[in-house]
């Protein structure tokens, strides 16, 4: 039950880890001003929105996929006529067995929430906060939260490799849980109009040419 909800752990802790970190980074780092480091906040932000899509579109086609594939055997009476069955639930709903191509949702899941919380964590190795201060002590608090959640995650994602689906089924899963976070992190976010990646988000470019001033 932990799992079917975990892109809401994983988005409720995300969103005042991002924001804080970023505001942060964006006021005492780049000296912006309180109105440029809450825009930077709002889109930094938005990388959550766009989680929530791909967690929504990829987890509707997996049922779509499931339902399209699947087939119902259920234990009827002799003599009845065979009921033909569009969906999984109708299916359970007359305590039958639904047989189909059912794509691990987990391991699709589990996989991309880990890689996103590596990939926005990484922020840390920048940011320099008073030791003493209260935000070092709520960042400090939602990391742990976050490398804890991330433990929790990947030993998930084992019982579910172990105990669940397929192997072509989990292997799906992974792949396009792999997919959806090489997409956005290592591919669109380094585009202009994107949620951007972590700050500081410098450009490859950028730094092989700041190390050869």
């Amino acid at each position: 039950y932990f799992v079917k909800v975990a892109w809401a752990w994983t988005f409720w802790l995300l969103l005042p880890f991002i924001a804080v970190t970023t505001y942060q980074f964006a006021e005492s780092k780049f000296l912006y001003g309180p109105t440029k480091s809450i825009l930077m906040v709002l889109r930094r932000l938005s990388a959550l929105l766009v989680g929530t899509a791909v967690w929504y579109v990829c987890t509707g086609l997996f049922m779509y996929i499931e339902n399209l594939t699947g087939m119902c055997s259920t234990s009827g009476k002799l003599g009845e006529p065979r009921r033909l069955y569009a969906t999984k639930q109708e299916c359970h709903q007359d305590n039958g067995i639904w047989d189909s191509f059912d794509i691990s949702g987990h391991c699709f899941l589990l996989s991309y929430c880990a890689l996103m919380i590596v990939e926005e964590v990484a922020v840390l190795e920048g940011l320099s906060i008073d030791q003493n201060s209260k935000l070092h002590v709520v960042i400090n608090g939602l990391f742990v939260s976050l490398c804890f959640l991330t433990m929790i995650w990947v030993f998930m994602f084992l019982c579910t490799a172990v105990y669940f689906h397929n192997f072509s089924q989990k292997l799906l899963g992974v792949l396009i849980g792999l997919s959806a976070w090489y997409g956005t992190y290592r591919f669109w976010y380094l585009k202009p109009f994107s949620p951007g990646l972590p700050l500081p988000n410098i450009p490859l470019s950028s730094k092989k040419y700041s190390y050869s001033r």
